[in-house]
């Protein structure tokens, strides 16, 4: 049966759906770093800014195991068309909005339809592609964000220089098309009836949980959280854990299957995905302000940071592939984790005065530590899953990356806040306006000129222990990955 399913698909034109789909969220993600300076300026919102980030995962973790379940329960095409359609729907509105709040609950739409995208996309390559081929089609679909790192900066510095930062958004809404209709004609997968109930209890205790506990990162990322709030969120998300743990021990059909945690390399692998995309967050929206409000360059060139970690991203992602048929998956975290903590090391140490070809090749260096672990654990969670389990593991595994990067944009809120307003306190000639100025180089003209040096000296000294926080991070990842026992191909 599975097999008539794979002959009935156009295989083909379903993988290029799908490579367009990933192509879509991922100049997205790239374009909206690079405008983001330009955003605050006009938008005024630097004190905002984590949160157009922060919303955008926020709705996606809430959303991300919910929409497995519901591929593994109903199928994969009608989950994946729902997110493509709220997706297009939320880069419409974001596209319209002219204030920072509208921006942010735009983008948390939009977060709701990509919480479909990356989980289903990886769970319809698990079901059309056999597992030797999987780690090679995941590359060639990597490779769709390295394109976009290439394209997106080019576009991006093109439509806010020439146009307005809204058509970063908009052009989202073509592609969302084209992709729902590749998607809706070319692939076939047969009508899944079942008789057990829907887990909607843990649905929703799952959903407050991660509700409670992400907002509750975001209240402790603000400048000048509420305790009350945050404690609130904290005892909400601790209870309405509980109650899903205790749901989902007695439901026929859980939303989470809870023996997956049985198996020790899954638990490592989806720990070890989340550090290390915590890390990645913080590279990929810090380093465009850092060549943007440090060296002075263009939103088209600073865009260009991270374009080299992409590009080696998608060849490190069909090495993983050959990699993972000869040694086990904690050898090849261990080598990978070793090269990101080496390249966080050096941006945590990196004098002011570095030039951009040099976080060019740290960039380059980064890439391959990413592509080789987010790759190697997405297969290796899938293969020890099992077939029947796939969606949701796939699912978690995406829920996984999506908490780290949550929390750790909460996390390096508070140090960069904490840090800038320390850097503006003890001088009475400056303000919080002209951090948000120096940022956009356009904006930064209009700065008196002897001020110049110590904003970015300042920014500067934020962005640096943003870095040393990443140190930390990649370190216990390292400790985690060697609790996995499993070290030969064959476990």
């Amino acid at each position: 049966m599975e097999q008539s399913k794979v002959r009935k698909t156009n295989v083909l034109l379903v993988t290029i759906a799908i490579f367009v789909a990933t192509f879509m969220t991922a100049i997205e993600g790239t374009i909206v770093s690079t405008a983001m300076p330009t955003i605050i300026s006009s938008l005024h919102g630097m004190r905002l800014m984590n949160w157009v980030f922060s919303i955008y995962l926020l709705t996606n973790a809430m959303m991300t195991p919910i929409y497995g379940k519901m591929a593994d329960r109903i199928g994969r095409k009608p989950i994946f068309i729902l997110g493509l359609a709220l997706f297009v729907v939320g880069s419409s509105l974001c596209g319209l909005s002219n204030h920072m709040g509208t921006l942010i609950i735009s983008r948390a739409i939009q977060g709701l339809g990509a919480g479909a995208i990356m989980p289903v996309s990886f769970t319809i390559i698990a079901d059309i592609y056999p597992i030797e081929k999987r780690a090679k089609i995941l590359g060639f679909n990597g490779s769709a964000w390295g394109i976009a790192s290439i394209i997106a900066p080019l576009l991006g510095g093109f439509i806010v220089d020439k146009l307005t930062w809204h058509w970063i958004f908009f052009i989202n809404v073509p592609i969302g098309i084209i992709t729902i209709g590749l998607i809706w004609y070319f692939l076939r997968e047969e009508k899944k009836t079942s008789n057990e109930p829907v887990d909607y209890w843990g649905s929703l205790w799952l959903m407050v949980a991660l509700l409670s506990l992400l907002y509750g990162f975001q209240v402790m990322g603000e400048a000048q959280p509420s305790l009350l709030v945050l404690g609130a969120m904290l005892v909400i998300a601790v209870g309405t854990f509980y109650l899903f743990i205790r749901v989902e021990k007695h439901a026929q059909d859980p939303i989470i299957s809870l023996t997956l945690f049985k198996n020790r390399t899954f638990v490592v692998q989806n720990a070890v995905a989340a550090l290390v995309s915590g890390f990645l967050i913080g590279f990929e929206v810090y380093m465009p302000m850092w060549m943007q409000g440090i060296l002075g360059l263009k939103a088209s060139m600073g865009g260009f940071v991270v374009t080299p970690s992409s590009v080696m991203w998608i060849f490190a992602s069909l090495w993983a592939g050959q990699l993972l048929v000869k040694h086990a998956p904690r050898s090849i975290l261990m080598g990978s984790l070793c090269i990101l903590i080496v390249g966080s090391s050096i941006l945590a140490l990196v004098p002011q005065v570095t030039p951009f070809w040099f976080f060019l090749l740290v960039a380059a260096g980064l890439g391959v530590g990413f592509g080789l672990i987010i790759t190697t654990t997405t297969v290796t969670s899938q293969s020890v899953a099992g077939a029947d389990k796939v969606g949701v593991a796939t699912s978690f595994n995406t829920l996984s990356r999506t908490l780290g990067q949550t929390l750790m944009v909460s996390v390096y809120g508070i140090i960069l806040n904490r840090q800038l307003a320390s850097g503006i306190k003890g001088d009475s000639r400056l303000n919080q306006n002209m951090l948000n100025e120096l940022i956009n180089p356009e904006t930064a003209i209009n700065l008196p000129e002897h001020l110049l040096p110590t904003l970015r000296h300042i920014l500067y000294n934020g962005l640096h222990h943003i870095y040393f926080a990443s140190i930390v991070l990649i370190a216990v990842a390292m400790i985690i990955n060697l609790t996995d026992h499993k070290i030969n191909k064959k476990d």
